[in-house]
């Protein structure tokens, strides 16, 4: 309420059946009132109560009595002019609780954005190497001379409280992927396999594979374990043959984080020699521990590795003891070549894993892909770059499962690995021979090489039609040097030829067929070449007289 003025003139003191400014019923309005109706300004308050005084003034003196009440009458009029409502909103707004109230959620929300956060950038600095903040660059992966990327994964059991030889890398296998023609080979590692180590480990300066990542880990933390995968990449690319650039560490919990991140199932095709699938009573225990408790809790037999062949779906405590089972206790079926049965399990797992993430659309989610690596930050470990990482979201998108080649090292009627006791242990080693490991180069070189001539490795017999002593000799020796596949060296049955003759036996090949044409600009003689040739041969080329070169005189 404003303040009343004291020497305020010009008031009329009220009247029965009068209002300020008003007349009595049959009376004419004062001209000074009048005046005051006709302002422009008469409906803003203080431009009303300026006017009234102005036009008033000089009309006498009043009682201070007849102008309070004069005013009182003036504010219940006041008090009866409707007011400009404000809106809902900005009135709610105004309300101090509701201001502290908004201020403390935002508080909150940053509060838990800066948490996950941190939590994100710990959890992927365990993983990747370098800069978080790279993460938003996309800078493809190291690559080899055929342009693959070669990549080395073990697993460990630390995580499993009382496992046995928990630093052992019972899991080996190294992927190798293009990133231009979107395709991979999975090459499983035998974890028996006999080496030679380098150096003074458990075993000695020899032993299994297996042992070699704790042998050369030393100390603890993150950085450690990058060193350790690093030396163990190096190691096993020396034996293969082969350029290996990363590696990663996985053990228990990342199988179980990965099975749940992609909905707490995979779907794996049993693909046994046995009618029945596979059986493995190793992990009955988790069953319970009396026959009834296991019928009852791993129906129909009571084991819980039990598959018939054919498409299976797996949980992630199933998933993880099939990557483990081998059959190396009876009862067990389907296991006939233990670990090697082992083998091709775990990389069925990892192609079902991938096949799952593709299908749920969690590689497609950067927020679910942040989310699994905050969930596995404590137990994945990897030399790869932060950099690096939207080049490995985007390809293991962009590969399909038809596109990744096992390759198998015991399959075939040549098979490049054996078995056999060493020094009273049960070991793999090369056909070829101990630490002989040119057939598994030789293989590799063939299955990865960007060269379709030594992909192909197509057999070739070069037979001498000239009539000169050592003319095929020297021809094959040049196709060796440009990487083609001699089979054998011989003279042609007596005849005439032309400088180049080339026969094609069989089909396919077609990349050697193409370099072959290119290279003595001939097409391919119809019919059967004029010698017979093993099985094997995919072409027979003869050469004959050469034309002389003409020589210039002077």
């Amino acid at each position: 309420m404003a303040k009343k003025s004291q020497s305020m003139d010009g008031f009329i003191p009220r009247r029965p059946n009068r209002k300020v400014g008003g007349t009595i019923s049959g009376e004419e309005k004062p001209k000074e009132f009048a005046e005051i109706e006709e302002d422009k300004h008469f409906k803003k308050k203080d431009a009303e109560k300026s006017s009234v005084s102005t036009a008033i003034s000089g009309m006498g003196d009043i009682t201070k009595s007849e102008i309070d009440e004069s005013l009182h009458g003036i504010d219940d009029e006041e008090q009866k002019a409707p007011k400009r409502r404000k809106h809902p909103v900005i009135k709610f707004l105004k309300k101090k609780w509701v201001k502290r109230a908004l201020l403390f959620l935002v508080a909150i929300l940053v509060g838990v954005g800066i948490f996950v956060g941190i939590r994100a950038f710990i959890a992927g600095s365990n993983i990747f190497q370098g800069n978080v903040f790279e993460i938003f660059q996309t800078v493809p992966l190291k690559q080899d001379a055929n342009g693959r990327s070669n990549i080395l994964i073990v697993g460990t059991s630390e995580d499993d409280p009382g496992h046995e030889g928990a630093s052992l890398t019972d899991s080996m296998m190294i992927l190798s992927v293009n990133q231009t023609t979107k395709d991979a080979f999975m090459i499983s590692i035998p974890r028996d396999l006999y080496v030679q180590y380098g150096r003074a480990c458990n075993s000695g300066y020899e032993g299994k594979i297996n042992e070699y990542y704790g042998c050369v880990h030393e100390g603890t933390g993150v950085e450690h374990d990058r060193k350790a995968l690093a030396k163990e990449a190096t190691f096993v690319g020396k034996i293969f043959g082969l350029q290996v650039d990363y590696g990663v560490n996985v053990n228990y919990t990342v199988m179980r984080e990965l099975v749940s991140a992609v909905g707490g199932s995979i779907t794996v095709t049993i693909e046994s020699r046995h009618p029945d699938g596979q059986m493995d009573s190793n992990f009955d225990w988790k069953c319970g521990t009396t026959y009834a408790q296991r019928l009852k809790r791993c129906p129909p037999r009571g084991h819980f590795i039990d598959y018939p062949n054919g498409p299976v779906k797996l949980d992630a405590e199933h998933a993880l003891y099939l990557a483990q089972a081998r059959g190396d206790r009876a009862p067990t079926y389907g296991f006939e070549q233990s670990n090697f049965d082992r083998e091709k399990n775990q990389q069925k797992i990892i192609k079902a894993l991938r096949e799952k993430a593709v299908s749920a659309g969690v590689l497609g989610d950067f927020n679910k892909v942040r989310a699994i690596i905050d969930a596995l930050g404590k137990n994945l470990r990897s030399t790869f770059e932060f950099k690096e990482f939207r080049t490995l979201v985007a390809l293991a998108q962009e590969i399909k499962s038809e596109d990744i080649e096992s390759i198998s090292l015991i399959d075939g009627d040549s098979p490049i690995m054996t078995t056999g006791n060493i020094r009273g242990i049960s070991s793999v080693f090369p056909s070829a021979g101990l630490f002989n490991y040119d057939d598994l180069r030789l293989l590799l070189k063939q299955k990865m090489s960007s060269n379709p001539v030594v992909r192909e490795a197509a057999p070739i017999v070069v037979l001498n039609g000239s009539g000169a002593a050592g003319v095929a000799t020297k021809e094959s020796d040049k196709l060796k040097a440009a990487e083609f596949t001699i089979a054998y060296v011989g003279d042609a049955p007596a005849g005439t030829y032309a400088p180049y003759t080339l026969y094609q036996v069989g089909k396919g090949n077609d990349g050697t067929l193409a370099k072959l044409k290119k290279r003595y600009d001939v097409k391919v003689t119809k019919g059967d070449p004029p010698i017979a040739v093993d099985a094997t041969v995919k072409f027979v080329l003869i050469v004959g007289p050469q034309p002389v070169k003409a020589t210039s005189s002077n």
